[in-house]
């Protein structure tokens, strides 16, 4: 067997594996790289280790250690609690609130996956006591808190630009972020309004059958010094990182350095919270696919995805395929990394293709589907539901919703990536 179908073989195991088992494919993908590099290519093991993304992993620990602080310490849900009293008791306003509050906190570091967890809770017992579907309110907070996923402060923007980065497509990372930002957008809310969120407005804020939740009402006590402290650093960063060129993992770095040394947040607290499992599979994967570039696996796999598509659909393409694995996959761990080091290949084998449109192709479709019970986020909802909801039709309902995002997601990046 030749070393590209070998390695292409490989990377399809991950790919399987990742989608059928809760194993970490990161320890498979790195497991595979070095069978595939040493065992049948004849490389040293400094060869394959030379594929580990060091810069990425840093600034991956630096921005979740930071974040995962700032949880910790109760400065985000401090955040999230004042944030939804906005509603003032309007029933129809707090799944919007809950909305823009996820999206607001992914958007400023806290990410996608860290977002959900911190709201679910929340959003999913609100719901239940104000009589808004649970169904609804899934919708809305992993929407919320997907369109705030490829921002350059939260995880899975660092993830998405230190791969574009590799294939030498830099100073995209806004561009990236908001045309994942308008389609989450376009979509959660295209949801509210299909699903009957305008009909809650009709239940007022005082009505008798779902009293507003005391958790929108009671008195908030005080930021504590440590809180304040937190949020004059998480301002700091993104002034410097958007201002001044600052480098995201590092100033992360420095602001964990701060709450650490002023015994602000508790860091090996910090620590246990941190999204490792997601670290470990992007930076193995990432392993992997460096063995499909060195060894053919890369050229082969892009000829098998520009058999399918033209420069006109291949956005609609490539955002179904990536959609489609990602109901069942990680979207920042496996689909990226192993979808974006594509584009060059795949621009050249079709003939021409705008890479930005592209790579916001796959981004949009690997997270429009994130809504799904199989994902992180949808998972974290049902968990969360509330004593009254029927688990089984809500994991039936979102099981239909993820999928049908793939689809809609095709539709959406076809027309407005490749046929606009």
């Amino acid at each position: 067997m030749s070393l590209p179908v070998l390695s292409i073989l490989a990377f399809a195991i991950a790919i399987i594996v990742s989608c059928i088992s809760e194993i970490n494919v990161g320890f498979l993908a790195v497991t595979l790289a070095f069978l595939v590099g040493v065992g049948f290519g004849d490389m040293r093991v400094a060869e394959v280790t030379a594929g580990f993304p060091s810069a990425l992993f840093l600034i991956l620990t630096g921005v979740t250690l930071f974040f995962s602080q700032a949880s910790v310490n109760g400065t985000l849900d401090a955040l999230a609690r004042r944030s939804v009293k906005l509603a003032r008791g309007n029933v129809g306003m707090i799944p919007v609130i809950f909305f823009f509050l996820a999206a607001a906190l992914a958007s400023i570091g806290a990410g996608n996956i860290a977002t959900t967890a911190m709201l679910a809770p929340v959003a999913m017992a609100v719901a239940g006591r104000i009589g808004v579907s649970g169904f609804l309110m899934t919708v809305v907070v992993c929407t919320g808190a997907n369109s705030g996923a490829l921002s350059p402060f939260a995880p899975t923007g660092v993830i998405a630009n230190g791969l574009l980065a590799r294939i030498n497509i830099t100073g995209q990372e806004w561009p990236t972020y908001f045309n994942n930002l308008i389609a989450e957008g376009f979509v959660g809310l295209a949801g509210y309004f299909i699903f009957g969120g305008y009909k809650l407005f009709s239940k007022g804020s005082k009505s008798s059958e779902h009293p507003v939740d005391d958790y929108l009402t009671a008195k908030e006590e005080p930021l504590t010094w440590n809180q304040k402290l937190t949020l004059v650093l998480i301002a700091a960063l993104l002034i410097a990182v958007s201002f001044f060129g600052i480098d995201v993992g590092m100033g992360a770095f420095i602001a964990a350095a701060i709450l650490t040394l002023l015994r602000a947040a508790d860091e090996s607290a910090a620590m246990k919270v941190m999204p490792w499992g997601v670290i470990l599979m992007v930076c193995g994967v990432t392993v992997l696919i460096s063995i499909l570039e060195r060894k053919g696996g890369m050229d082969l796999f892009t000829t098998i995805l520009a058999t399918f598509s033209t420069e006109t659909s291949v956005t609609g393409v490539i955002a179904f395929v990536t959609g489609l694995i990602s109901v069942y996959s990680s979207s920042s761990g496996v689909v990226l990394p192993a979808f974006l080091p594509t584009i060059p290949g795949l621009i050249e084998k079709i003939g021409g293709g705008d890479p930005i449109a592209i790579a916001s192709s796959i981004n949009v479709g690997a997270h429009l589907v994130d809504v799904s019970p199989l994902s992180t986020l949808g998972a974290l909802c049902i968990a969360n539901a509330a004593a009254g909801e029927n688990r089984r039709a809500l994991f039936n309902k979102l099981m239909a919703w993820g999928l049908s995002m793939s689809v809609v997601g095709a539709f959406i990046c076809w027309l407005f990536f490749g046929l606009l």
